[in-house]
């Protein structure tokens, strides 16, 4: 089994569907706007991107993931330490990374994307739901994957568990620590990074629109 830095096992990853996301990008950015997709895997979202007509440029750590990525300008790195020394219309990340429970990573996070983000240009947030009280067992399904969870600890705002994935007769377990954040949590992280929350785009509150701080 391939692992990335993280141990996110790489098998995994390839079996995992389009969500949707790559639509709810393309509906909140300009027609062909070129998007930095942080932390981007093996390409799920960016190869949708690139099929709505959007350049890519997608970075991860892990050269076993970009080794999948088909079609973006790949960079390998880490998000908190990436300056490609350029601006970009659209910054995007996305699999709830803004919740981490490392309160340095995720503003290394952050300001990473105000470094990258151009001066009328969003940021594309993805963040659990504000509200989201996970319990134990299957909480659904990406394609043929069976998604569980398991050892589930709950001390609002902070969340972890171990998610189980069970695909084709394999079985995987991932844990992690998370931290909710609601608007006024977000907005405050936001601001610590020279940006500000702009919008929510859906009505489960999981995707946000950011921009640079009024004179940032």
């Amino acid at each position: 089994m391939t692992l990335a830095p993280d141990g996110s096992p790489v098998d995994l990853y390839l079996l995992f569907p389009p969500a949707g996301e790559a639509e709810r990008v393309h509906a909140a950015v300009p027609e062909s706007a070129t998007v930095l997709d942080l932390g981007c895997g093996v390409g799920r979202i960016s190869h949708e991107l690139i099929r709505l007509g959007h350049p890519v440029v997608a970075v991860d750590e892990s050269p076993e993931m970009l080794a999948h990525v088909r079609g973006a300008n790949k960079v390998k790195g880490s998000i908190e330490e990436l300056d490609v020394g350029r601006r970009f219309p659209c910054v995007l990340l996305a699999s709830h990374l803004v919740n981490t429970a490392d309160a340095k990573q995720r503003r290394a996070f952050l300001r990473t994307c105000a470094r990258h983000v151009a001066d009328d240009g969003v940021i594309l947030l993805e963040r659990h739901e504000p509200d989201w009280a996970p319990e134990e067992g299957v909480s659904g399904r990406m394609g043929e994957v069976t998604i569980a969870l398991e050892d589930v600890r709950v001390d609002p705002p902070a969340v972890a568990a171990t998610v189980r994935y069970e695909a084709d007769g394999r079985t995987w377990r991932h844990p992690f620590d998370a931290l909710l954040l609601d608007d006024d949590a977000l907005d405050e992280e936001l601001r610590a990074a020279g940006l500000r929350l702009s919008r929510v785009l859906d009505e489960r509150g999981t995707w946000v629109e950011a921009r640079l701080y009024s004179g940032a």
